[in-house]
């Protein structure tokens, strides 16, 4: 077969491995000089060598992969022809070379910085003069410019030898082979760049599986992660701005104001001897609008409202920013996603964070949703700050029937999860879990019957109706009605298991859907583009709160601090969320990012108003939330809105601040 195969087909292949080859060496070179992987357990050892040997064979195809499209396309005659021969050698001498010089810089920025090179790294360039004549002082430049010329000759030379090799003998092969080869060929490498059998592809996230930092800088391949990063490149904190407001925001978080100091304790005298568990439920594209609990005409989710009737509920409750990948990233390190670009867990220069997941000592961690935990870059936030975490997704379920893109769905998951928890309650061992549902988002995959459930059809209700409650569809209706059923079923589920008393269920939506407009509810929310960002939040456990609904201001960061104090857990609190029971914290707002007009945005709403401001053309507006007149009111409440602008300021340039020093290896406190 080996015989057979075209000599260009061979070429390619061979280019391939020694590229892998040459990135496995660099590996080996940063493991020697860094020794990241000392006491470390072997079963970690060899995820990370397995992981980095798929990110090195990735960047190895992907620097070959132009050349090798070319080489298919001229077949043959790229083996024949002088031209292309010089044009073969050219690539490969610029291709090593470029490899090398990202791994020279990446060595020492690793051990400057103790990561790895990521576009960051740009800032350097700020001041060309100065960081030269640190890497003059620093580094033997000149000898490595020489070790890099020579270093070019030897690729020359192997371009040379391994063209000469497989053009000395040709095999006439047919057209219909030729492109049987080409479309093989390309499959292969598309494959080699995807890199994964799951849905979705390898990712610098998947580097970040272990809580020793080191170990996941071992991991990444620092050319693949500076351009992974390099959407990033401008994000950063203004540590003038953050300094100015930074007495704002400790004024505002009972914070210490001489020095910066983010980290709370909380300890309690009489913790329950039994400990109970904590279980997050994430409500997939739930607001407070569709539901009839909060006035939405339709009986949308009737158990839900039920059980809301028989918990601690908060009725101002806001997401930061409208979508599901910012809700993960936020409700799990404590600190808002407010990022531009992207959302920001897809920032790998901000994802390792000090989490309060991660102090629930003698606790089972885990994690299950009903796909992969590839998407969004999630696994990289959860595995990177949370140790001994389990991740339950597809593929690692006892049955698994998948329903849609989103894997397995609800009924299906909350089952799945219930046979987890029933486990570690029989053996007496408390666990706390973030359960992410998934069914109550398009394409709203409802079955036409699960035990009592069945959807709503066509011809038992008119579009009039469904308009009414605001509804774009029935499928939209009938997705919030069948999680409405899942939520009751699971609280069921959890009794007949044993956990449901000894267990805090906290429920909250991770954004709102668009709605047409709904009768009745007479707020400025949907005008203002606030409405998505209002969600429920509503934290059931009989034997340790009280029923009630608070009113205060509350925000998507607040449900992990409030959680651990109602379980008397102690922990350190590091960022911005703050107890919602805390009857100190009477002074609350909440902090969400959205879009004005195509131009990212912050706004602040507390006391009846909201502020926004846009991020770069720095327009501003408040209005009052009391009416549905969308007017800019700014002009006639100037010292409403001088606070609220410096308190929003305050919240904005402190998340950027906490991004990058909040690190498990904090930074030094800065002093005035």
């Amino acid at each position: 077969m080996f015989k057979k195969t075209p000599n260009y087909i061979k070429y390619i292949f061979t280019n391939i491995f020694f590229l892998f080859v040459f990135n496995s060496l660099f590996r080996g070179i940063f493991y020697l000089s860094f020794n990241p992987l000392e006491n470390i357990s072997a079963l970690e050892i060899q995820k990370a060598i397995l992981l980095g040997i798929r990110f090195d064979l990735k960047l190895a195809i992907i620097a070959f992969f132009p050349l090798a499209i070319f080489v298919l396309i001229r077949n043959y005659r790229f083996l024949k022809s002088k031209t292309y021969k010089k044009i073969g050698t050219i690539y490969l001498v610029l291709a090593y070379l470029v490899l090398t010089l990202f791994y020279l810089f990446d060595l020492g920025y690793y051990e400057y910085l103790a990561i790895r090179l990521d576009a960051s790294s740009l800032r350097f360039l700020d001041d060309l003069k100065i960081s030269t004549q640190v890497l003059i002082e620093s580094y033997p430049v000149y000898k490595g410019l020489l070790g890099l010329l020579v270093l070019s000759f030897i690729i020359y030379k192997y371009a040379i030898v391994i063209h000469n090799l497989f053009s000395k003998t040709q095999q006439e092969i047919t057209k219909k082979i030729k492109a049987i080869y080409f479309i093989f060929t390309i499959l292969i490498l598309s494959f080699g760049i995807y890199n994964s059998i799951t849905h979705y592809p390898l990712r610098w996230s998947e580097a970040f599986f272990s809580k020793n930092n080191s170990v996941n800088q071992f991991t990444l391949n620092p050319v693949l992660y500076f351009f992974d990063s390099f959407a990033f490149r401008s994000e950063g904190a203004d540590i003038k701005k953050f300094k100015t407001y930074y007495p704002v925001i400790a004024k505002h978080l009972n914070l210490p104001q001489d020095s910066v100091n983010f980290e709370k304790k909380v300890t309690f005298k009489n913790p329950y001897k039994v400990k109970p568990n904590i279980i997050f439920v994430m409500l997939e594209s739930v607001g407070t609008a569709p539901m009839s609990f909060y006035g939405n005409p339709l009986n949308s989710t009737p158990k839900m409202d039920s059980i809301i009737g028989e918990s601690l509920s908060f009725s101002k409750f806001y997401v930061h920013k409208p979508g599901t990948a910012g809700s993960v990233f936020a409700s799990i390190t404590g600190l808002p996603d407010i990022e531009d670009v992207k959302t920001a867990s897809r920032n790998p220069m901000i994802i390792d964070q000090r989490i309060i997941f991660d102090q629930f000592k003698g606790y089972e961690k885990s994690y299950f949703l009903g796909g992969s935990a590839n998407w969004a870059n999630i696994r990289g936030v959860f595995q990177s700050n949370i140790k001994e975490l389990k991740i339950y997704e597809e593929g690692s379920f006892e049955e698994e029937n998948r329903a849609d893109v989103w894997g397995i769905d609800d009924y299906d998951l909350f089952k799945e999860a219930d046979k987890k928890y029933k486990k570690l309650h029989e053996k007496g061992k408390p666990f706390v879990t973030y359960i992410q549902t998934a069914t109550n988002h398009m394409p709203f995959t409802v079955p036409d019957k699960k035990e009592s459930f069945t959807p709503i059809l066509e011809n038992e209700i008119d579009k009039k109706t469904l308009l009414n409650g605001g509804f774009r569809s029935l499928n939209q209706l009938n997705g919030l009605r069948y999680l409405d059923f899942n939520v009751a079923r699971f609280l069921d589920r959890a009794k007949e298991s044993g956990y449901y008393d000894n267990s805090i269920f906290v429920f909250f939506g991770d954004h709102s859907i668009i709605l047409k407009g709904i009768n009745g509810l007479n707020n400025n929310e949907v005008n203002l583009g606030i409405q998505l960002n209002h969600t429920p939040c509503f934290i059931h456990a009989p034997k340790y709160t009280k029923t009630q609904i608070v009113d205060k201001y509350a925000k998507l960061i607040d449900i992990f601090p409030t959680a651990a104090s109602i379980a008397k857990i102690d922990y350190v609190n590091y960022t911005l969320g703050r107890d919602l029971l805390d009857s100190t914290a009477a002074n609350t707002a909440a902090f969400i990012y959205t879009q004005n007009k195509g131009e990212g945005a912050v706004g602040l709403i507390k006391d009846e108003y909201y502020y926004e401001k846009t991020n770069r053309s720095k327009k501003a507006a408040l209005y009052s939330l009391n009416n549905n007149s969308y007017r800019d009111i700014k002009s006639n409440k100037l010292d409403v809105t001088k606070k609220m602008d410096s308190l929003l300021s305050a919240y904005y340039y402190t998340t950027k601040y906490l991004y990058f020093n909040n690190k498990k290896q904090p930074k030094p406190n800065i002093k005035y």
